[in-house]
């Protein structure tokens, strides 16, 4: 046996959690009912700190957000948030759902790191926690980014502004 086969076992074996576990998280989301997703929930509600210049200023979201990915259109019954943008205050609503609906996605991914200590050494597992955040939290921070924008535009609709 090469001296990479007992280092290769658990890679895979995290890989393959990670993509089996975006799989199940994605398809159980998009199975959500749209009425589900109206309103805010604990993890989704706008905290007392959150202010859109916070993440402008001090995350400089503009400058990156653009770079990640929208997964919505890989799983099936799922739709790129792009398709969505429009001025009126229904296809707004049913973006500021999407946002939701992303947000708890990520919210479910992120804790998987804590399943590898089940076959990791503590390094194996630190490195899974940085991944997890790396590829969750920006995302997080986006959709929640988003939503205030959104929202905002809302507001403007509801008010005669736009």
């Amino acid at each position: 046996m090469s001296s990479s086969g007992p280092l290769l076992t658990p890679v895979l074996a995290c890989a393959a959690g990670w993509f089996g576990w975006s799989l199940l998280v994605g398809g159980l989301a998009n199975r959500l009912p749209q009425a589900s997703l109206r309103r805010d929930n604990g993890l989704t509600r706008r905290q007392p700190w959150e202010q859109r210049r916070c993440y402008e200023q001090r995350l400089a979201i503009r400058c990156w957000k653009g770079f990640l990915p929208d997964a919505g259109p890989a799983l099936p019954g799922g739709r790129a948030k792009s398709a969505l943008v429009q001025r009126d205050p229904r296809a707004l609503e049913q973006l500021v759902a999407e946002t939701r609906r992303a947000e708890l996605v990520h919210w479910a991914l992120w804790p998987f790191w804590i399943v590898t200590s089940l076959w990791l050494p503590p390094l194996g597992v630190l490195l899974n926690l940085i991944f997890a955040s790396l590829f969750n939290l920006p995302c997080l921070a986006v959709q929640r980014y988003n939503r205030l924008r959104l929202q905002a535009t809302l507001e403007r609709f509801s008010r005669g502004l736009n």
